[in-house]
C-alpha cells in the first residue's frame, strides 16, 4: 500500500534539489504532486520526469515572495483539484557577506522568501489543509539552531532560518490536532543553492565526513508529511550528519 494514494501534495521549491526529490518520492509513493516554482523551464522538466516514470503530476509557477503568485497557485489547486493533503514548503535562497558587506536590499530580498514567503504560503493554504486534516513541512535549516565555522558569513539566511524555525512552532501550537506542522532542518547538502560548487571546503564539517544527497533529506521529508509520522507534530526534526555534536 502506498503511503500517498490519492493525497494531493504541493511541493514549493520542487524544481529541484530537496525540494525536487521529495516531489518524486510522493509520486511515487501514489500523490498527485504539484510542483511550484519560480523557475519555469526547471519545473515543467521535473514534472515531466515524474510523469515519464509513472507518477502524476503537474507545474504551477509561483514566485511565494509575490503575495498575487501565491494566490495565483491557492486559486488553480481549488480548481484543479478541489482539495489538498499535503504541503511542502522547500522555497528558500541563500545570500552571504561579511558584516560590512550587508545591504538592505539583500537582507530583505532573503527574508521575503525564506520568512514572509513561508507565511504567505502557510495562509494561503492553510484552511485548505484543515479542510483535509492534512499535514504542513517547512524545509528550514541546521543553519538557523546552531553556528558553524564555515557558515560565519551566513547572517541573513542563518536569521531567516531562525524565524522560520519559531514560526513553524507557532503554526503548530494554533493548528494542531487539524494539520500537524513540523519543522525539518538538513545539514549541508548537495542542491543549487549554492553558487559557489566548491564543496571541498566542508569535508569534516560532521560526523560522516560529507554531504548529504537531496534524496537523503527528501525521505526523511516525505517521512515526516506521511501517516507514518501521525504522532510528530511541533517539531524540529535535524538531518544534519552529526554536525551538531561535531
Amino acid at each position: 500500500m502506498k503511503r500517498f494514494n490519492d493525497k494531493v501534495a504541493l511541493v514549493l521549491g520542487g524544481s529541484s534539489g530537496i525540494g525536487g526529490a521529495t516531489a518524486e518520492i510522493l509520486a511515487q509513493e501514489g500523490a498527485k504532486v504539484i510542483i511550484a516554482a519560480r523557475n519555469e523551464i526547471r519545473g515543467g522538466e521535473k514534472a515531466k520526469e515524474i510523469i515519464s516514470s509513472g507518477g502524476k503530476a503537474c507545474f504551477f509557477p509561483c514566485d511565494v515572495a509575490d503575495s498575487k503568485s501565491v494566490i495565483k497557485l491557492q486559486t488553480f489547486i481549488r480548481e484543479q483539484y478541489c482539495c489538498l493533503d499535503v504541503l511542502f514548503n522547500s522555497a528558500g535562497i541563500l545570500l552571504t557577506g561579511n558584516l560590512d558587506e550587508l545591504t538592505e536590499d539583500e537582507w530583505d530580498k532573503v527574508y521575503e522568501v525564506n520568512t514572509k514567503g513561508m507565511m504567505r504560503v502557510a495562509k494561503a493554504f492553510m484552511p485548505m489543509l484543515e479542510e483535509s486534516c492534512g499535514t504542513m513541512l517547512n524545509n528550514c535549516s541546521i543553519n538557523g539552531i546552531h553556528s558553524y565555522i564555515k557558515g560565519k558569513r551566513s547572517y541573513m539566511y542563518a536569521t531567516s532560518k531562525s524565524a522560520a524555525i519559531q514560526f513553524t512552532r507557532y503554526l503548530a501550537k494554533n493548528y494542531a490536532p487539524k494539520v500537524r506542522v513540523n519543522a525539518l532542518c538538513p545539514g549541508i547538502t548537495v542542491t543549487n543553492l549554492f553558487t559557489n560548487r566548491d564543496f571541498s571546503r566542508f569535508q569534516n564539517v560532521n560526523l560522516l565526513n560529507r554531504m548529504a544527497t537531496p534524496e537523503e533529506i527528501a525521505k526523511v521529508a516525505v517521512f515526516l508529511l506521511s501517516d507514518d509520522a501521525s504522532f510528530v507534530v511541533g517539531s524540529v526534526i535535524v538531518a544534519d550528519g552529526g554536525e551538531t555534536i561535531a
